[in-house]
């Protein structure tokens, strides 16, 4: 039964300072649940609607502390999305890991990228071209927030975000640092490598002028039309898909 306790529990958890000082995050429907029902992640109760619960293998239920069978209006009333007909998880949130640059491939870095929706969805696109590390500056959007959970589509459990003074990592590294700049060269003429870091900007400062030296190449995506700018993650995904083409 859903008491009125785990209902302002499960609510809690949408404020980042109650989902750290738990150590717990929510992921909501049918897709994210699933993603975390496979993966290594710890669940610690399921809210599942009786339908969604006969679709799951029971070897997967069987990893959950606790199972709690709601209806669709119960869901809505502890999640943020306006209808959920599946799930919703409570997570306990990974190990912190000492962190270490991966040295041999591509990783990501982000500049104050502040909205949820396009840190989640920049998640997605590096799960997309293989990428499994992701550095967010400090002031980046939380990695546990609901919307870059949702927007990750299930990504978040198979990629990596450090949060870290971006400095200090430019600072202690060899490895070659590709910056999106509108001052930066055509990347369609540019020959890239598949190791190093591609750094990525605020959405609408771009990349912090302290840190562009540090940039030891700097990209730009030709404008062909009229749009003032691009999404930062859409920008991602052409210049990722530039980097493996």
């Amino acid at each position: 039964m859903l008491s009125k306790r785990l209902i302002k529990y499960f609510k809690s958890l949408q404020l980042k300072k109650y989902r750290h000082q738990e150590r717990k995050f929510i992921v909501e429907g049918a897709k994210g649940v699933s993603e975390v029902l496979a993966s290594d992640f710890v669940m610690d109760y399921l809210l599942t609607t009786k339908a969604y619960a006969e679709l799951l293998p029971t070897d997967q239920l069987s990893k959950v502390k606790e199972v709690i069978e709601v209806t669709e209006s119960e869901l809505k009333a502890v999640g943020t999305f306006q209808t959920n007909s599946a799930a919703l998880a409570v997570v306990s949130m990974e190990e912190e890991h000492d962190f270490l640059l991966p040295n041999d491939r591509l990783v990501l870095a982000l500049d104050d990228v502040r909205d949820p929706g396009n840190l989640g969805t920049i998640i997605r696109i590096a799960d997309w071209y293989g990428i499994d590390t992701i550095i967010c500056s400090l002031e980046s959007a939380d990695f546990y927030n609901p919307k870059v959970i949702n927007a990750s589509m299930g990504s978040f459990t198979r990629v990596k975000v450090y949060y870290k003074d971006l400095k200090e990592v430019f600072t202690a590294t060899e490895l070659p640092v590709y910056g999106a700049l509108l001052s930066g060269e055509n990347i369609y003429k540019f020959q890239l490598t598949n190791r190093g870091i591609l750094l990525m900007g605020n959405e609408s400062q771009g990349i912090n002028p302290d840190l562009e030296q540090y940039i030891s190449h700097s990209l730009h995506i030709p404008r062909r039309g009229g749009a003032e700018s691009l999404n930062v993650a859409i920008a991602t995904a052409v210049i990722l898909d530039n980097f493996f083409r």
